[in-house]
């Protein structure tokens, strides 16, 4: 893979960061990228902080909502799953009067007032995502 077309989004207050990316994406044919994003989450923004103590065969994450307007910092990746859909898998931070946490972006991280994200295609072909692991019901990176 070599990297293509390089991008720069402003997403805006409101706005949903994985469902903007993988829209965005999808419009513009990148299957392939690397992204980063700063700026600010919004109350009720919720994102997934850690695995539970599983239960059976499946394990439920943790997830933390936002009380209040956090700063955001993150990086990801996308990637399509078995139908050729861009699936955005992005970690970070929000932060908010000295005290942080980290997860995944994969729920409902909302901007609050805005957000700007840098899109980096890759181009070639590569990975996909597929439910591999059932215990999590999340699309695994799968190197084919």
């Amino acid at each position: 893979m070599r990297e293509g077309r390089v991008f720069v989004l402003t997403l805006e207050e409101g706005e949903v960061l994985h469902e903007s990316v993988e829209a965005f994406c999808r419009r513009n044919g990148v299957s392939y990228a690397t992204v980063i994003a700063v700026g600010g989450a919004a109350p009720g923004s919720e994102f997934v902080v850690g695995p539970t103590v599983p239960v059976g065969d499946e394990i439920e994450p943790l997830t933390f909502t936002l009380g209040d307007p956090h700063e955001l910092t993150g990086t990801g990746t996308v990637f399509p799953d078995t139908d050729g859909v861009p699936v955005l898998h992005m970690h970070g931070s929000v932060g908010r009067e000295g005290r942080s946490s980290t997860g995944c972006f994969r729920r409902n991280m909302v901007v609050w007032l805005t957000m700007e994200v840098v899109v980096r295609e890759l181009v070639g072909s590569g990975p996909v995502r597929s439910e591999s692991d059932p215990r999590i019901r999340a699309k695994l990176l799968e190197i084919r």
